[in-house]
Order: structure tokens, then C-alpha cells, then sequence
């Protein structure tokens, strides 16, 4: 199915860029599309946004800081595990496409119609009750996942579950609340049930449920999906 560019309204980008301005035009240009671009001129306040959680994506200009990018993408992913990280690389200081803390590197130069073409696979997206986060594809009509070749249908509770962890992706979703939402009640004297269900939704995404690697839990806390 293919990717709806009217998402673009919706569609929140942190732009992370130093003093020497590498791609002036670029910023305007995707304003222009529609995208929601905040640009900020430091890795010190880039964080500061990110902790808010109100991102789609980040796009690190590296060329504009004159590095690779590779400690302030770090800072970014620790802050934010979940958050997609674009890297904007000079030729003269690469990093690498596969390197953990990225999700997608483009090497100057190159067009704005690229750009635009690297930023889609990125987002979730909703195209008529269809949500794409990572490797994961939630069919929210016919309650199907799937992930890594696998096709589960879910119940009507766990499409719930799922959605509400692909709504705060990469953020902590706490047990009670989670509880309270999911299941539809103030009660939450017995929580076991949640666990329980972590456990199937594991076994629909994940490559090896017993080492997850999307569907993490913070002990004590809760859960926290990291596509």
C-alpha cells in the first residue's frame, strides 16, 4: 500500500543543524510540503526536545557541525530510544548506514526529492486503519499483525494494547495507566493479566519472544515499544 504524502500535516521533524549551514534550502522546502519543522542550532538542545516527546523524527545535519554525527545521534537514542534519527553526512566524515543509533543516513549531496523519499519509510503511518511503525504492520480492521514474516490475528484487546504502545513508541507507558486504558476500568489492584498479554503480543512481533528487542519492560515501571 503506498505511503500517503497528506501525512505531512501531521508530520512534527526536529532539524538538528550547526553553524555552517550545509542545506539552507531544505528546511523551507519541506515546510513548503507541509511538514512541521523546528530547527534547533545545538545536540545540548535537541535534547531538551526530544525529552518532550512531540517528534516524529529527527534529522541530524552532521555536514552543518563538521562530524559524523555519531555522539550527538547516541545522546538522541538514549534520550529517546524509539525516535527515528536521520543523519544529513558530509563525504569527507561518513558514518555508516548500519550503525545502531541511526535510522537512515544520507551523504550530501543529493535532492530534495530524495530527502523526502528517506523521511517516509520512517513514520508511522494510518492509511485507512493500516498502522506501519518499524518492522511492525497493525491491520486495525481486520485486527492482523504483522512482523519479521509472521501473521497473527489479534484480539480486540491486544490491537488496543499494541496501539497505545505504537502511540508512545519509544516512550514508557506506565502499568497502571496502560491497565486502565487497555482494559477499559479503574481497577488495578491485579495486573497479572497485562503480563500476560505482553507475553502474546511478544510472540506475535518479536523474532525471539524470549529476548525482545522491540517490546521491552522497564522493571518497576512498565513498557516501552522501540522500533
Amino acid at each position: 500500500m503506498a505511503r500517503k504524502l497528506s501525512q505531512a500535516s501531521n508530520t512534527k521533524i526536529l532539524w538538528v543543524e550547526g553553524r555552517w549551514n550545509s542545506n539552507p534550502e531544505f528546511v523551507p522546502s519541506l515546510m513548503q510540503k507541509g511538514f512541521q519543522v523546528e530547527r534547533v542550532s545545538s545536540g545540548k538542545n535537541a535534547l531538551k526536545h526530544v525529552s518532550e516527546g512531540k517528534q516524529d523524527l529527527v534529522i541530524v545535519d552532521a555536514a552543518s557541525m563538521r562530524t559524523s554525527g555519531k555522539r550527538i545521534c547516541g545522546s538522541i537514542r538514549a534520550k529517546v530510544n524509539g525516535m527515528p534519527i536521520l543523519v544529513i553526512s558530509d563525504p569527507h566524515r561518513p558514518l555508516e548506514d548500519d550503525i545502531e543509533c541511526v535510522s537512515a543516513v544520507l551523504t550530501l549531496p543529493f535532492t530534495q526529492r530524495k530527502l523526502i523519499n528517506r523521511i517516509g519509510p520512517l513514520l508511522p503511518v494510518d492509511e485507512g486503519g493500516l498502522l506501519k511503525v518499524g518492522p511492525i504492520e497493525l491491520d486495525l480492521e481486520t485486527q492482523v499483525v504483522r512482523a519479521h514474516g509472521k501473521k497473527t490475528v489479534l484480539t480486540p484487546r491486544l490491537v488496543r494494547l499494541l496501539r497505545m504502545l505504537i502511540d508512545h513508541k519509544g516512550e514508557l507507558v506506565e502499568r497502571d495507566p496502560l491497565f486502565k486504558k487497555v482494559w477499559r476500568t479503574n481497577y488495578t489492584g491485579d495486573t497479572r493479566t497485562l503480563d500476560v498479554h505482553i507475553s502474546w503480543l511478544r510472540q506475535a512481533i518479536e523474532k525471539d519472544p524470549k529476548r525482545p528487542k522491540l517490546l521491552n519492560t522497564i522493571r518497576g515501571l512498565g513498557y516501552r515499544l522501540d522500533v
